[in-house]
């Protein structure tokens, strides 16, 4: 009865896992496995207002004191660093085990990317996501286009946040 149950748990996680492909600009390996909430073939849809929700599986392939997460999007060739905030302290987000991690650990993340109401619906770009330790050397690194797309706030037919939900936005309480 285990093995059945091992086998359509591991079914389920390969059947939502999100394709995704080497970084370009950065060293580090691929996860062993990305579940982008919403997305299983990319591009991947982020809405404007909304957190982006990344769950990786990774190996530490050292004794990690700490870790940060970078998000680096590409417009063309162009780098366009995106400031993660809290977000970026990788170790408060672990949800098997807690910095430091020893070598050859099984990792456990989710990383909550909030995507702004100035980021322009309908653009696409690639975004690589890259986890550094305490001297920034790579543990990981993943690389997947997405396209920005209009939050389901706006109301129907409107091309823009209502007045009180941009103040609303503006002073951050929409804000994870």
């Amino acid at each position: 009865m285990m093995k059945i149950v091992l086998i359509l748990s591991v079914a389920l996680a390969v059947a939502s896992a999100t394709n995704v492909a080497r970084c370009l600009h950065h060293a580090g390996d691929l996860p062993a496995s990305t579940r982008i909430e919403g997305c299983t073939n990319p591009p991947c849809a982020f809405p404007q207002l909304r957190n982006a929700v990344i769950h990786l599986t990774f190996r530490a392939p050292r004794q990690l004191q700490s870790m940060r997460t970078l998000a680096t999007a590409y417009l063309g060739n162009v780098p366009i660093p995106y400031d993660l905030g809290a977000n970026a302290n990788t170790c408060n987000f672990l949800t098997n085990t807690r910095c430091p991690v020893p070598s050859g650990t099984n990792v456990q993340y989710t990383l909550r990317m909030f995507i702004e109401a100035w980021f322009p619906a309908g653009t696409s770009t690639t975004i690589e996501f890259r986890i550094v330790d305490q001297n920034n050397n790579p543990v990981i690194c993943l690389r997947v286009p997405i396209r920005i797309t209009r939050s389901n706030m706006f109301i129907d037919g409107a091309d823009e946040l209502p007045p009180a939900i941009e103040a609303a936005e503006s002073e951050s309480i929409y804000r994870p």
